[in-house]
């Protein structure tokens, strides 16, 4: 089968398409035969190097397609069952075949397609355990969201509407500006034209904000402490403009006894069932109209480096597949 293979971290051109054996399944694992796979920031993070794997190694942790082969003892899934997943310890998703554990394969319900099921699972429960779980969003809130037209921001925007609350996003440039606001955002902020930090202050009435939402990182983050709200949260989820520094404890202390959480996918869904509840939620918004997952663009296997290359040029909005 084809597959993107990284040999040594570095940039885009690292990643190679190579021919390697069709893989068989385990016990308590089935193959998937891919339809679609998921491209994420984190995936730039591994192929860099910036997170450590061991050599050589398949990128990609999502994907979505039909069980095509069951390793032995498996009973919860049959033979053409479409599922969708977004980690497994084998193979990595850019490959024409997966092998997932049982734990991990999410059954993808009838009103969801590949693409959108492929699409919302990294992304989506991100953003599901983003809203619920590291802070849960209030009806009547008015939170800050970063980042608002990339793929988790554009998720995050409606999920918390859906809550009932009010929205400020930052997004660069007014064509991503109205992606932000179809989303539902109630005042976005062009980062590229100006100062969020006081217009932030200045919607809020000098109060700030409970949370901020952050992926963005070095270029954001001292900012974002500056508009929370007395006991505020800052959420920083992703780093795409460079790491954070160390940050100095009274500094909490002088933003008001604010909290800093660094949260991670992995400590949101310890157990099935806690997958399962991220993405039963999501399914059930997306096939009732509720929650819509923007496919910004999708490239050939062979054209993986390109999404790449688009994806740290901050050329794309929503969410990247690649097509099998």
């Amino acid at each position: 089968m084809k597959a993107i293979r990284i040999d040594r971290t570095g940039g885009p051109d690292s990643l190679i398409l190579v021919d390697i054996p069709l893989p068989d399944p385990g016990p308590g694992e089935v193959r998937v035969k891919q339809n679609v796979a998921g491209v994420n920031f984190i995936d730039v993070y591994i192929r860099s190097g910036a997170y450590k794997r061991e050599l050589p190694f398949v990128l990609g942790r999502e994907g979505a397609g039909t069980v095509d082969a069951l390793g032995p003892g498996v009973s919860e899934f049959r033979l053409g069952d479409r599922v969708a997943y977004m980690e497994t310890p084998h193979l990595g998703g850019y490959a024409e075949a997966a092998i997932v554990p049982v734990a991990e394969a999410v059954p993808v319900p009838s009103g969801v397609d590949d693409a959108t099921a492929c699409a919302v699972m990294l992304q989506g429960v991100t953003a599901h355990y983003l809203a619920h779980d590291t802070y849960r969003v209030a009806a009547g809130e008015t939170i800050l969201v970063h980042a608002a037209a990339g793929g988790v921001g554009l998720l995050l925007t409606q999920l918390a509407k859906i809550a009932g609350a009010t929205v400020i996003a930052t997004a660069g440039g007014a064509d991503k500006g109205a992606l932000a606001t179809s989303a539902g955002a109630d005042t976005v902020i062009d980062y590229a034209a100006t100062d969020f930090a006081p217009e932030v202050k200045r919607l809020t009435d000098g109060r700030g904000v409970p949370v901020v939402y952050d992926s963005v990182g070095r270029d954001t983050w001292e900012r974002s402490l500056a508009v929370l709200a007395k006991r505020g949260y800052l959420v920083l989820f992703g780093a795409s403009s460079g790491p954070v520094p160390p940050i100095d404890p009274l500094r909490l202390m002088a933003a008001g006894s604010a909290y800093v959480t660094r949260p991670t996918l992995g400590d949101y869904k310890r157990t099935r069932a806690e997958l399962l509840s991220h993405t039963d939620a999501l399914f059930a918004l997306i096939a009732a109209g509720k929650l819509h997952v923007r496919i910004g663009a999708t490239y050939a296997l062979a054209d993986a480096a390109q999404a790449h290359r688009d994806l740290e040029a901050r050329k794309t909005t929503g969410k990247l597949l690649l097509t099998l």
